[in-house]
């Protein structure tokens, strides 16, 4: 622990000796902790009641109350607290007792002042290390909050810290994996923890609508346009206005349909099919794909210029072989829906 990080810790110490509180006060301060001081057992408790320290250092015999009494309290109201007792009167049944009520050490007086300071200094780093990791786990919690996604290993923690980061944004997403990895659940977490969560979210499967008819699907068409046309119908994504779009097996769009996708991307607007007026949309759009794109680019199949747009944040999800840990948290969810 460095010295500029002690200044950020407070210290309460107990003891209704003048001269030994005084002693300590002095000691501690030179290692940069904030240090407070009460001479008897109610004070202390008077300054728990109204403020949280770090650590406190306490006196077995104080006079009015036991230190073992402000260890109770003191863990009672402030569990994270770290409570090291001090006595001449130490006995092992005393020191038994005092660790059993959840104090970290127990240090028999007189002390050695160096060794004192490192048991203070080792306590107030297992503290911190604590904390971090509670507050990891809360993180964690937090992006494990999605109700149809399942999984709890490291991969899918930094998706789940991803979905909630993206969510804030109006950016378009680009979800890469295998089939079945739930590429579509992702789109749907990210779209309903976002400001368009009460607005459309349109699925558009690329790879199961026939070329001759995805335009129209895409863009709508006007009365008239083709044979069969016999009412104006909207398109998808104007369908999807102030929602959110999501292009699942984007990889299996055709090259004429690739070019009129980037125009709608581009200029966030589309004539329907047959129609002459220029409709204008707001629109996410989150694609999904199982292939390697970029290598779809390299090999002339896919616009480089439309994967470029698509792809301005790209979320990868690993295979269910790579998160094995997954894998019970997965046979018991589907357990618990099937019995």
């Amino acid at each position: 622990m460095t010295e500029a990080k002690r200044d950020q810790f407070r210290l309460l110490v107990v003891d209704d000796d003048t001269s030994m509180r005084e002693f300590l006060e002095l000691l501690l301060s030179r290692e940069n902790y904030c240090v407070t001081t009460a001479e008897n057992g109610n004070r202390a408790l008077d300054l728990i009641r109204n403020h949280t320290y770090d650590l406190v250092l306490v006196d077995i015999r104080l006079g009015d109350i036991t230190g073992l009494e402000v260890l109770k309290q003191v863990k009672q109201q402030h569990p994270d607290t770290v409570v090291i007792m001090i006595s001449a009167y130490s006995t092992t049944e005393i020191a038994v007792t005092a660790m059993n009520e959840g104090a970290y050490d127990f240090v028999p007086k007189p002390f050695d002042n160096k060794e004192l300071r490192q048991t203070i200094a080792r306590a107030l780093d297992l503290q911190t290390l604590e904390q971090e990791k509670k507050h990891r786990e809360s993180e964690i919690q937090d992006y494990l909050h999605f109700d149809r996604i399942i999984g709890n290993s490291s991969g899918m923690a930094g998706i789940y810290k991803q979905i909630h980061q993206i969510s804030a944004t109006k950016t378009n997403v680009l979800i890469t994996g295998e089939s079945g990895t739930g590429k579509e659940l992702i789109a749907r977490a990210i779209h309903e923890h976002s400001d368009r969560k009460d607005k459309p979210f349109v699925v558009v499967n690329c790879g199961g609508i026939p070329d001759t008819l995805m335009e129209s699907e895409f863009f709508g068409h006007v009365r008239g346009a083709f044979t069969g046309a016999v009412v104006d119908k909207k398109g998808l994504f104007e369908v999807a206005d102030q929602g959110t779009i999501f292009l699942d097996e984007i990889g299996e769009l055709s090259p004429l349909l690739q070019v009129k996708l980037l125009r709608a991307v581009q200029d966030t607007s589309f004539t329907p099919v047959g129609g002459t007026t220029e409709i204008t949309v707001d629109v996410r759009i989150i694609s999904a794909t199982n292939k390697e794109l970029d290598t779809e680019v390299v090999e002339g199949r896919f616009r480089e210029d439309l994967f470029f747009r698509l792809n301005v944040i790209p979320i990868k999800v690993p295979p269910l072989r790579e998160r094995k840990g997954d894998v019970s948290v997965l046979a018991q969810h589907f357990a618990e829906k099937y019995q």
